[in-house]
């Protein structure tokens, strides 16, 4: 792809994410340290890259201008054209990665890309250009730790006084009575991340969700970025012990900057000490003294959220379309489904009594030996 685009000017060429030379792949880069987002690990190539190899239908455009690349833009195809956010479904951060001032055409952008739609759930504010007309907003708790750990404490201590007080001491009764606590910010052993992902397809089973690490692809995923090591996307499986066994883990990604939480899980048998909110402090801990400034603990809602954040950011989830037959396909097949749960959503009373609901038929399913 190299040195055939001098001196021409601004053009758009679509690619697999495996033809990216160096070159783009750089530029890919700078570019997003230069939008003045935080770099989430999810907009990165290496991401794009990771799950190309186990989704083989991602592609990028990729403007061009007076020789050098100016703008990406992700994407998985589908059949009709429908396209999705690379990774969809388990991608915390999407959209494109653009030069200040390059603002295609939506409908442009998905006619060059052979897409009549093109669907996403993580959308990154300030997308506005890949928003679509009618996009549901979500806030995703983030916890600052730019000041150091010792500010952060200091903070819950001022909004989550009882929380905070309440788990450490939990986390002294536990390394008392269970064994010496040790906390591997960063580990390494593939025995550990496969202890993890055994909790989190039970913790699915329990509550009646669907158990994501029964797709190949998605378990697939995982353990490769496991073994990534780059500065823009590293995976970073945190692990508290107590003596030698593990007691919590969790398994996100991290740039430079950022740290994006992703699958955190716990043994229940030690459930009553709390170790989840025990390892999240000292992820922060760990994170704030490795040079990390933000911990991005994703969309939707959940208590622990609630008391270790200090701010939100804000994600959209929705859809930008063609006019077409194709896009009224996709706009039937699931438009009314995101509706639904969006209706479900925004009625508290009403998404708690569908939870109890999950929960009442994953333990009869559990009651009667179903998987």
């Amino acid at each position: 792809m190299q040195g055939k685009h001098a001196g021409r000017p601004r053009f758009v060429q679509v690619v697999t994410v495996e033809e990216l030379g160096p070159r783009e792949i750089e530029a890919w880069r700078e570019l997003r340290t230069k939008s003045g987002a935080p770099e989430n690990p999810f907009m990165g190539p290496e991401f794009a890259l990771a799950v190309a190899a186990v989704r083989r239908r991602v592609r990028v455009a990729v403007w061009w201008e007076d020789g050098e690349p100016v703008g990406f833009f992700p994407y998985e195809k589908g059949t009709f054209g429908h396209g999705r956010a690379v990774g969809l479904g388990v991608s915390d951060c999407q959209g494109a990665v653009l030069r200040p001032g390059l603002a295609p055409s939506p409908r442009a952008l998905l006619r060059l890309c052979g897409l009549s739609a093109w669907e996403f759930d993580n959308l990154e504010r300030g997308q506005e250009l890949l928003r679509g007309s009618a996009p549901e907003a979500f806030a995703s708790p983030v916890i600052d730790v730019g000041h150091g750990y010792p500010a952060y404490e200091e903070f819950l201590r001022g909004h989550s006084p009882k929380f905070l007080k309440t788990t450490l001491a939990k986390e002294r009764r536990l390394g008392r009575q269970v064994g010496p606590l040790r906390f591997v910010f960063d580990e390494r052993d593939p025995a550990a991340l496969r202890t993890l992902m055994e909790w989190k397809s039970a913790q699915y089973r329990r509550t009646g969700r669907r158990d994501r690490f029964a797709k190949d692809w998605i378990s697939g995923l995982v353990r490769r970025l496991h073994r990534l090591r780059e500065p823009g996307c590293s995976g970073v499986l945190s692990v508290l012990y107590a003596g030698e066994r593990p007691i919590a883990a969790h398994f996100g990604l991290r740039s430079r900057t950022v740290l994006s939480c992703w699958f955190p899980s716990y043994d229940p048998e030690f459930a009553k000490y709390s170790p989840g909110l025990v390892l999240h402090l000292r992820m922060a801990e760990a994170a704030a003294a490795a040079g990390i400034g933000l911990l991005d603990l994703g969309r939707g809602a959940a208590e622990y959220k609630d008391a270790l954040k200090t701010g939100e950011l804000t994600v959209h989830e929705g859809a930008v379309t063609r006019p077409g037959i194709r896009a009224g396909i996709h706009w039937l097949g699931r438009e009314p489904a995101r509706r639904a749960h969006s209706f479900v959503r925004n009625r508290p009373a009403l998404a708690a009594r569908g939870r109890r609901t999950l929960n009442r038929l994953a333990r009869l399913r559990g009651a009667a030996g179903q998987p």
